[in-house]
């Protein structure tokens, strides 16, 4: 969902402020598609001029079967997918000017060669990682053994140094199928006419600069890059449960409550769900806590069935902790509307995966984060949150432990929400508010940069 969204509210901007017909591919499987995204997809605030378009599903059940959830599986289904049917319904669209394409789509480099289609990437993560992806094939080709032990920090030119624990597990170890899959894809980006990434020059003006100006990225080549973002879930549908979560928000205090929520796949281990309530409990702060069952085997247990139906939270969650936080605090099982929720005036911190929508959706609302990354590149994109952007705080992790105590918990909620240090990242939150609302809007950064390329695949070139 994470990479649907922004990719969905690509399409409808290009139809409404660019005026283009736009034809949506869905990749589908022989499992029903997730609620989360049939839901998305039917909303009613479609624009006519974009036609979603179901790709024949595919069966890889026999080649899946046996893998956990993460970036192999993901890749091996839209690799598949692309090959099945790419080509034949590119044919029938009448004239394509270009193919914008997920990060995991490169296998549509090759088919829109022969069709002479111009493919641009779309990046749905930060420009930070985009940067260190661009990188990636150097770095594997300078380092001797794994890259995680490598001595002191990642140093992608011109950008911020990266500690070797934070990054994404997909680069932890390069033997497996999950890196190799990774790299791939990341190497191909290069044969792209254009990257369109979902930031904006406010919220990282160093990476954007380094991939426009730093002579590694120059010497590639980088393809030249567009900031479009910040490109979010704009109108949601509010179902009956959601309408209740927004009715309990409406009767709190401006800036009083704390959401937790973890993304559309995310879940925790028994004991460090167990550890976040009682750390919510301790804390006496307002909450919205959006919980799943507990998973010990994965963090991305519900990846392939966002907004589906949960057990009783009851079941899980420690013995009478609903009843002990009544008033204080509101237990949603599985999913949010979020948008809305971080939208709400009584919403004052987002307990947040860092997924880079959900990221970008709490910054468009103003709204001080606490870390808790589970997997991708979510620990990169927690570190950049605190030391570069200085919108967030981080939970300390105790040497050899696994789970976060509920003290610390306890600690870092009360200090987004009650202390001098929430003060002032709540306000750095809401200048970058602004300068998302300014960079979106006619002769805006992001406005102006989807705009060169939209005016150019007008008068079929790519964009410079």
């Amino acid at each position: 969902m994470g990479h649907i969204i922004p990719l969905f509210e690509l399409a409808k901007r290009l139809v409404t402020h660019h005026h283009f017909h736009v034809s949506f591919l869905v990749i589908t499987t022989a499992d029903p598609l997730p609620a989360a995204k049939t839901n998305l997809l039917c909303s009613s605030t479609v624009p006519s001029g974009l036609h979603i378009i179901y790709l024949p599903p595919v069966d890889v059940s026999n080649l899946v079967a046996d893998i956990p959830p993460g970036l192999t599986p993901l890749c091996i289904m839209v690799q598949h997918s692309l090959k099945l049917s790419l080509r034949s319904v590119l044919l029938r669209l009448t004239r394509p000017v270009a193919l914008v394409i997920d990060l995991f789509g490169t296998d549509a480099f090759e088919v829109c060669d022969e069709l002479s289609i111009p493919v641009y990437s779309f990046f749905t993560n930060s420009a930070s990682f985009l940067a260190f992806s661009l990188y990636l094939p150097t770095l594997d080709r300078e380092t001797e053994g794994e890259i995680v032990d490598i001595p002191g920090p990642v140093q992608v030119p011109g950008c911020r140094p990266i500690h070797t624990h934070d990054l994404l597990e997909q680069v932890q170890d390069r033997k497996s199928d999950e890196y190799k899959w990774f790299f791939l894809h990341m190497s191909r980006l290069p044969k792209a006419a254009g990257i369109l990434t979902n930031s904006w020059k406010d919220l990282e003006p160093v990476p954007l600069l380094a991939l426009k100006e730093n002579p590694f990225f120059l010497n590639i080549p980088t393809p030249p890059v567009h900031p479009i973002g910040p490109l979010i879930e704009e109108d949601e549908p509010i179902t009956e449960s959601g309408k209740e979560i927004l009715s309990w928000l409406d009767k709190q205090k401006p800036d009083s409550v704390l959401f937790v929520a973890l993304g559309s796949g995310g879940t925790l281990s028994s004991k460090q769900l167990s550890e976040l309530a009682f750390g919510l409990e301790l804390s006496q702060q307002h909450f919205i806590l959006v919980t799943r069952k507990p998973n010990d085997a994965s963090a991305m247990g519900a990846f392939y069935s966002a907004g589906g139906k949960e057990d009783d939270p009851e079941t899980y969650l420690p013995e009478g902790f609903a009843k002990r936080t009544e008033g204080v605090g509101l237990v949603v099982p599985s999913w949010a509307p979020q948008v809305a929720v971080l939208r709400h005036a009584s919403t004052g911190g987002f307990f947040s995966h860092c997924g880079w929508n959900s990221t970008l959706e709490s910054v468009v609302q103003g709204v001080p984060m606490i870390t808790w990354p589970l997997y991708a590149e979510q620990k990169m994109n927690a570190a950049q949150l605190v030391e570069e952007v200085g919108v967030a705080v981080r939970p300390v992790v105790e040497l050899g432990k696994e789970v976060v105590g509920r003290e610390e918990i306890e600690r870092v909620v009360r200090l987004v929400m009650e202390g001098k240090e929430g003060k002032f990242i709540r306000q750095r939150a809401k200048e970058l508010r602004d300068s998302a609302r300014i960079a979106l809007e006619l002769g805006g950064s992001s406005f102006d940069s989807l705009t060169h390329v939209a005016k150019a695949w007008k008068l079929g070139r790519n964009a410079a």
